[in-house]
């Protein structure tokens, strides 16, 4: 039937029966489109509009122009779906290695920027052995004046208040700005470290390391919650690859005889690819539970990087009452608790008794003991935060348990030193690695699963309070073991 008596019967016709063949698909196709598209579209209407047709009894959506047949248009390549789940998944990736990269940089650093001193015109290569100011010259153990937990705190403490007040009023300000805050910060990080002569200087830097990754943690985290949950496993990934490519790259260049601050200074590439990835790669998010036609148009239309809160969309957590939201918060601490309990182990593990697990009886120097330490543990936490897609744990509090198992033996062993070699306490070490990472990817991982859609971006963000509390605390209770330690003959 010609579309001229089509549209002057109102749209209304009957079809009794269509059987299109790929031969006659191609004879049907016609040719001949109308003049302009206001023709057939009516007034007001633009090209790719939604306009009802009635077929049979029913009522059909066509974004069709007439002389378009529906069987033979196109359809969207399989192609470009994958290709904008890898660019996610790459995306996702990235930015959780660039987002963490600086502040397991400057735990890395840490005995240097309590025990390095610097010599002038000795900028390029590192001092050949910064030797550590004992509080007791007299202790068995090779101590710092300040213990690493110090850098630990500036590195932390931070990030705490970041994520303790991000639930309440950090969805107000959009994805773009933080972003953009993020890798400002990240950057002045590793130039103010550098160029530091002080200790208390370089703990600045550190400060602004912490803000960086707590401000971009609670971004990224919130992010997900608009994308397939698939990119939560990368996310966690990247944040593991950040670790041990951050403690390897330190040591590598370290060891290779660049000084510290060269060392940062080749870093200052990392919150670019952070700021590239956001703002280049990642694709428009899709809509996750649309309410309808119109609803999934704007949620698909909604720019990623918009300059307006995303707070209009029916569902979005910033919706959320202060009562609902401490209900949704009451319903996480299954998941909190043994997080923060595993930080808690795992940090005083790090910050508090690395630098005191001291072997004597090695070609390694203290310092480069430490960097060991830190390498092998954030392999660890690499691999199993790599690992979501083969082992899924729901009983995270059994990682807390064993998890604490690891900080008595190793406490033990810095009081009585019973464990023969320093290879015994690399693999201690990297199994605590393991225990971490898969503690991180599997909490966030069961509470997207188990939080509605409404709730999620809310979820993820105040469930990033547990590992910054555990390590916030750890740090605390490693400051005066440190000094009593210290002070022991």
């Amino acid at each position: 039937m010609p579309w001229e008596d089509v549209q002057a019967r109102g749209g209304a016709f009957r079809i009794l029966r269509v059987s299109v063949t790929p031969c006659s698909r191609e004879r049907a196709r016609l040719t001949r489109r109308p003049p302009a598209a206001e023709s057939w579209l009516g007034p007001g209407r633009h090209p790719g509009a939604v306009v009802p047709l009635r077929v049979g009894w029913g009522v059909m959506l066509s974004s069709r122009p007439p002389g378009e047949e529906t069987a033979s248009d196109p359809q969207p390549p399989l192609l470009d779906h994958q290709g904008a789940h890898w660019k996610n998944a790459v995306g996702f990736w990235l930015l959780g290695l660039c987002n963490n990269f600086s502040y397991v940089v400057m735990l890395s650093a840490a005995h240097d920027i309590l025990s390095h001193e610097r010599v002038p015109g000795n900028q390029s290569h590192v001092d050949p052995g910064p030797t550590p100011i004992p509080l007791n010259s007299s202790s068995r153990f090779d101590c710092n004046s300040v213990s690493t937990a110090a850098v630990l705190l500036a590195d932390i403490l931070p990030t705490f208040g970041i994520k303790l007040l991000a639930p309440l009023g950090l969805h107000m300000l959009p994805y773009s700005p933080r972003v953009l805050i993020s890798g400002l910060c990240a950057a002045g990080s590793f130039i103010l470290v550098a160029f530091s002569h002080s200790v208390g200087t370089s703990l600045c830097g550190v400060v602004l390391a912490s803000i960086s990754s707590g401000l971009g943690e609670v971004t990224f985290l919130s992010l997900t919650a608009f994308y397939p949950r698939a990119v939560i496993s990368w996310w966690s990934s990247g944040t593991g690859g950040a670790g041990l490519l951050g403690a390897l790259s330190y040591l590598g260049l370290t060891q290779a005889g660049l000084s510290p601050q060269h060392t940062l200074l080749s870093m200052l590439g990392i919150p670019v690819v952070l700021l590239a990835s956001y703002f280049l790669l990642l694709t428009s998010p899709e809509p996750q539970d649309p309410g309808g036609e119109a609803e999934a148009e704007t949620a698909a239309r909604q720019p990623l990087i918009g300059t307006e809160a995303p707070e209009s969309k029916p569902g979005c957590s910033s919706g959320l009452s202060l009562q609902e939201r401490w209900t949704v918060f009451k319903s996480l601490l299954q998941y909190i608790l043994p997080l923060v309990l595993v930080y808690f182990a795992e940090y005083f593990i790090n910050q508090g008794l690395f630098e005191l697990l001291f072997f004597r009886n090695t070609s390694l120097s203290h310092a480069q003991q430490y960097r060991w330490y830190q390498m092998l543990y954030q392999a660890g936490v690499f691999a199993s935060r790599s690992s979501l897609h083969c082992c899924r744990i729901h009983y995270t509090w059994a990682l807390a348990m064993l998890q604490c198992l690891n900080l008595a033996i190793l406490l033990a062993d810095t009081w009585f030193s019973f464990l023969p070699s320093i290879y015994l306490v690399f693999l201690i070490i990297l199994y605590e690695g393991l225990l971490g990472g898969a503690a991180y990817v599997n909490t966030f991982h069961n509470i997207a699963l188990e939080t509605s859609n409404e709730h999620r971006e809310f979820a993820m963000a105040a469930a990033c309070i547990s590992d910054t509390l555990g390590i916030s605390l750890s740090g605390l209770l490693a400051l005066p073991l440190h000094d009593f330690l210290c002070h022991l003959s």
